[in-house]
């Protein structure tokens, strides 16, 4: 188990903008960074990171937290895998304290599943490296293909013994269950004895974006026809072969930084290039490439380069793929190696320089790409050279950005001597059709619409809205204003967004000490009981504690009643607040409410809504202020339920007269409040 003070260290230097870098692409916004969600497939940004506070929000999919819940989030680490992680990354030593029983049977199957693929990494790595049949078959096989130690080590290169089940045995030996080397793929079931399923092959472990082994790739030797040439983890829980692409994990800090990704077919390209000095490449692992694969190389850039085989047949295969690359909005090149060259062979012989050189002058925009491929049979045939146009154009209507499309049209008719007119026409086409077929299919799916009307807002605040729309989203976060909801003839909750106001401030403030007004009852010379003001220094969270003690009220909603007594008791307990330490601290039931406060002021940056002339309200009163119109316009509200409460139990069969004067007395209170608060204050 880690130690207390590990942990505390991984915290205290884990820098979330940096950790989140590694796997989305993210640019800055004033102070924070933004860039494409990772958890949803979306074009406009809506992923916020604050450096400051050292948090995230997805607004897209609603996710938050701190760098270990992102890790925990994105990579599906456990929480120690997730600290484990960040210790590595920054280089940090971890201590270890002893497990328990209890601790270790809480793995899961899919943490058990991942750390039996770990040990099957390392156990091919060292039986490559140290024994026998490994170095003699398998090390030398890697020599051949010139892979360096240093590529084998960063790669972890392996080797799968003949022996029919030498994983197999290792692994139970060790304490591996065979239920996990089953349903990993790794072991093959059967009634008399289960057997490895990668025996006698060199092995390419296949990591995710973080690192963690999610499946194998194993190529065999041997000229025995009956066998696959490669052979791949069968699919599981963790390992689904459409959304991984091999050396995603070594590269994804060259993507993000030179921008740009190259995208080939197998793990030798992907090796070879490596080693020739270029890291910003990945292989979809001899599969058809898929929207998925696509959408993991998004987060790091909208760039692409296709690289191709030098052969015909090969060519035309793969540029299918290049339609699902511009559907997905992504700029797309294409570079082709000579005839007889694939990547693999082109980057073994050439020097790095002769390389970058290659790949800058070859690389062709698609349109110039297809025209070039295709032209030379189409030239002197009507018909096909009418067919690779519209084939073009069809390519062209994939593209989301208008722009882009129009410019890819000029392009087209240039190269293809076509007018403008006819190809925009027929690009009108396909669009249309396209739009049609979404809208059938959309009518086909469409659910009846249905209202569903809160029946408990004192618990579940905000109802509804478009959030992008400054009329109907969610209320401004500021007390004793009407705001929004999306149903005119349901009243705003008061109380909800009063309640989550002073969760803010004592995240944001609460350790300030600020002076705030006390009002005291004195005896003047005449004998008068007067109220006096003076003026008193209270640390923020004792001026809120204090003021909800002596009106003896307790937050309505549980989730805010949680979060406020977990922070009150940080605030007794620690001398000092540290928002990243807390956070590290705070019981995950109030993660996600705390993160999504936290963040609240980064949704108006990440609207703009500036940009379009509408300026939403800013925190501009001081913090006591803020505090003390937070705690009146509670008493207010919570006054006016009583004078409301006073008001239905009136009854024409009895005396009222205690009641009509207790509505009285408190109507002048809430005048009062009003008054003090410098505006008029109505029922919603």
């Amino acid at each position: 188990m880690i130690s207390k003070a590990t942990i505390d260290t991984v915290f205290e230097t884990a820098r979330v903008e940096e950790v989140i870098g590694d796997f989305v692409q993210l640019k800055r916004a004033g102070s924070n960074f933004k860039g494409l969600s990772p958890f949803s497939d979306e074009r406009s940004p809506s992923f916020m990171v604050s450096p400051a506070k050292g948090i995230w929000k997805d607004f897209s999919s609603g996710k938050g937290g701190n760098a270990v819940a992102f890790l925990m989030e994105h990579s599906h680490f456990t929480y120690p895998e997730a600290i484990r992680y960040l210790a590595k990354k920054y280089n940090i030593e971890i201590e270890e304290t002893e497990q328990t029983d209890a601790e270790k049977a809480t793995m899961d199957a899919r943490e058990s599943m991942y750390l039996v693929s770990e040990f099957a990494k390392d156990y091919f790595h060292k039986t490559l490296l140290n024994t026998e049949e490994g170095k003699a078959i398998g090390f030398s096989y890697f020599k051949e293909r010139g892979f360096t130690n240093e590529t084998i080590k960063k790669f972890s290169l392996g080797y799968s013994p003949e022996t029919w089940d030498a994983l197999t045995k290792e692994a139970l030996g060790k304490g591996y269950k065979l239920e996990f080397l089953e349903s990993t793929g790794l072991t093959i079931p059967r009634e008399d004895r289960p057997f490895d399923r990668f025996k006698g092959r060199v092995m390419f472990p296949i990591q995710s974006m973080s690192g963690r082994i999610l499946g194998f790739g194993g190529r065999i030797l041997t000229n025995d026809k009956k066998a696959a040439k490669y052979l791949n983890s069968p699919e599981s829980e963790i390992y689904h072969k459409s959304k991984v692409l091999y050396g995603i994990f070594q590269a994804k800090q060259s993507i993000a930084k030179l921008n740009n990704c190259f995208l080939v077919e197998g793990y030798t390209d992907v090796i070879q290039f490596n080693q020739a000095g270029i890291e910003n490449v990945v292989a979809s692992s001899g599969t058809a490439l898929t929207p998925d694969q696509i959408r993991l190389i998004n987060r790091l850039t909208r760039n692409i380069t296709v690289l191709f085989d030098g052969d015909a047949a090969g060519l035309r295969a793969s540029i299918r793929g290049i339609d699902l690359i511009l559907e997905e909005g992504m700029n797309v090149k294409v570079c082709a190696f000579p005839d007889g060259e694939d990547p693999d062979s082109f980057a073994k012989k050439t020097p790095y320089d002769d390389l970058v050189a290659y790949l800058e002058t070859n690389a062709k925009d698609f349109i110039q790409f297809k025209a070039s491929l295709l032209m030379d049979e189409a030239k002197n045939d009507p018909i096909k050279k009418a067919d690779l146009i519209r084939d073009m154009v069809g390519s062209i209507s994939k593209i989301p950005d208008r722009i882009q499309r129009e410019v890819y049209i000029q392009e087209c008719s240039r190269i293809m001597d076509i007018s403008e007119q006819v190809l925009i026409s027929t690009l009108a086409q396909l669009i249309q059709k396209d739009i049609a077929e979404v809208a059938k299919k959309q009518k086909q799916e469409q659910k009846p619409f249905q209202v569903h009307r809160n029946q408990n807002p004192a618990n579940t605040g905000y109802s509804g809205g478009d959030p992008e729309d400054p009329r109907t989203g969610p209320p401004e976060d500021y007390p004793g204003e009407p705001g929004y909801s999306s149903e005119p003839s349901e009243k705003v909750d008061v109380l909800y967004r009063l309640e989550r106001k002073i969760i803010e401030i004592l995240l944001l403030y609460g350790d300030k000490t600020e002076e705030f007004e006390d009002v005291l009852m004195k005896t003047n010379e005449d004998g008068e009981i007067v109220n006096v003001s003076q003026m008193k220094s209270y640390k923020v969270f004792q001026r809120i504690y204090l003021s909800l003690q002596e009106d003896e009220v307790e937050l309505a909603n549980p989730m805010f009643r949680g979060i406020f007594n977990d922070l009150i008791n940080y605030y007794l307990q620690n001398e000092k607040f540290s928002l990243e330490h807390y956070l590290m601290q705070l019981p995950s039931e109030y993660a996600q409410e705390v993160t999504d406060i936290l963040m609240e002021d980064e949704r108006l940056v990440m609207h703009n809504w500036e940009g379009q002339n509408i300026f939403p309200k800013t925190k501009q009163e001081t913090v006591a202020q803020n505090v003390s119109e937070t705690i009146l316009t509670m008493r207010w509200y919570l006054v006016g339920r009583i004078i409301e409460e006073l008001k239905n139990s009136i009854s024409p069969d009895q005396d009222n007269m205690e009641s009509l004067m207790m509505i009285r007395d408190y109507n002048e209170l809430t005048r009062a409040f009003s008054k003090k608060l410098g505006r008029v204050m109505s029922r919603f």
